[in-house]
């Protein structure tokens, strides 16, 4: 079985808490012995895979697999051309490791993308856009830190792709199994 979850913000990607009190993927109501394929840290929001099949487990977390996943990240202020080039060429570092290429494009128009709750900080003084990320690679906050080294801190972050598999009208909190033709767009099939 392989499910597509809406993962909400504030929502830890493991079924038990760190701490008393946090939100986590055994409110949901999955299947049991499903588990998250690969993560989204807390404060990020999208889609997330889970499954109870080890090998496909096991496959798609390995780093050969080349994965490519899709986020879209408003930013803070309006990403210049030399900005997204920094994004996109693999000149970025972060923690010692030279992030892989990715593509970056700043989203005009910008998405409908439904509000948070709670919202993201605003400062009248300083506008955000909605930029896309494509990256193969996933190390600890990523994109996040790759945004902040290019001068755009993220403000809201969400995963709207896994290889072909997209996000789409999933509402937060939702899941559902994937199809045959689903699981083929990330390559489980």
């Amino acid at each position: 079985m392989l499910l597509a979850f809406h993962k909400p913000h504030d929502v830890l990607s493991q079924f038990t808490p760190d701490h008393p009190g946090q939100r986590t993927l055994a409110e949901f109501g999955f299947p049991e012995n499903v588990w998250p394929i690969g993560r989204l840290d807390r404060d990020s929001e999208g889609l997330l895979l889970l499954s109870d099949e080890k090998p496909l487990v096991d496959r798609l977390l390995n780093p050969r697999s080349k994965q490519p996943k899709t986020y879209l990240a408003q930013v803070e202020g309006l990403p210049s051309p030399a900005a997204l080039e920094k994004l996109s060429n693999g000149s970025i570092v972060v923690q010692g490791h030279r992030c892989a290429p990715a593509r970056a494009e700043l989203l005009d128009p910008q998405p409908d993308v439904p509000p948070r709750d709670p919202p993201i900080r605003v400062r009248r003084e300083i506008p955000d856009r909605w930029i896309s990320l494509t990256l193969t690679e996933g190390k600890n906050r990523q994109v996040r830190r790759m945004t902040a080294a290019a001068g755009h801190p993220t403000l809201r972050l969400v995963r709207v792709a896994i290889g072909q598999l997209e996000l789409g009208d999933l509402a937060a909190g939702s899941w559902r199994e994937l199809t045959p033709t689903d699981r083929r767009h990330v390559g489980a099939a």
